[in-house]
């Protein structure tokens, strides 16, 4: 799962993981996590994702981290927005009023690249990774995050097989395998739904960090 493949993707316009509308579960779950006012909140992977729009206009500050360059300039030209762009280390910075969104790879982030984050709002990331990085990319949170973040995750289930990833599946039992030793695991919700035309089960968690 290399930066070319998500590039390509971008190019090719094979960006069928990209949501048109707000997704539900946010809308329904997002208030559990009590987040204050304010809160600043990490989207990993996101792409150019309207749930970030709907996070900042509930008061949240955003900081999404997205490889393609490309998904980040088209989240602020389709709402009509010139972003103040400039360098931060590692990634290439595009940012409005509340939403800074980082070009670049997830993994050179640092724990002051996250100093504030009180949340995680996790719907396309750990799903878009095979299994050894995705256990980094737990490692990395666990490493980064401040103590009590607390997080939504989204994920997908399916048979083994019926599907070729990404997305990929995660169930239930993976993620507390993953996040167990670092988080309180609550699981929200689990809904059948059709993904591709491959049976799925999408679950949703409350990830509390100790």
């Amino acid at each position: 799962m290399e930066a070319d493949f998500w590039h390509q993707r971008w190019s090719a316009r094979e960006i069928g993981f990209h949501q048109m509308e707000i997704n539900r579960f946010l809308v329904d779950y997002w208030g559990l996590l009590g987040l204050p006012s304010g809160g600043r909140v990490l989207v990993p992977l996101c792409g150019k994702s309207k749930d970030m729009l709907w996070l900042a206009q509930r008061g949240h500050s955003i900081l999404g981290i997205e490889l393609s360059e490309t998904a980040v300039r088209e989240f602020f030209e389709e709402f009509g927005v010139t972003p103040e762009i400039s360098q931060k280390g590692a990634f290439k910075s595009y940012q409005m009023e509340n939403i800074e969104l980082l070009v670049g790879d997830f993994f050179a982030l640092t724990a002051a690249d996250l100093a504030g984050v009180a949340g995680v709002y996790d719907r396309a990331a750990l799903v878009a990774l095979p299994p050894k990085m995705r256990e980094d990319y737990v490692r990395l949170l666990a490493e980064l995050l401040p103590a009590q973040a607390q997080t939504l995750l989204i994920t997908f289930e399916y048979l083994p097989g019926a599907a070729e990833g990404p997305p990929f599946s995660v169930s239930e039992d993976d993620v507390t395998r993953l996040f167990g030793n670092d988080c309180e695991v609550q699981t929200l919700d689990s809904q059948y739904f059709d993904l591709r035309g491959t049976d799925a089960t999408e679950h949703v968690f409350h990830l509390s960090y100790r």
